[in-house]
């Protein structure tokens, strides 16, 4: 469960990496923030659908 919400954090992050990126005009980082966003994204949704949100 912990699984979903570090990969889901990770995914945010990536999504604020793509903007700076995207503002420097390295489109290499962007490709890259792209991808990562992409994969974990799917991963973390697809975590804490499967298993469910982590009790607080």
């Amino acid at each position: 469960m912990a699984l979903g919400s570090i990969t889901t954090t990770v995914a945010i992050l990536s999504v604020f990496a793509f903007v700076r990126e995207l503002k420097r005009r390295n489109f290499l980082g962007v490709g890259f923030s792209v991808i990562s966003i992409l994969i974990f994204g799917f991963f973390g949704i697809m975590t804490l659908f499967v298993s469910g949100a982590p009790e607080m």
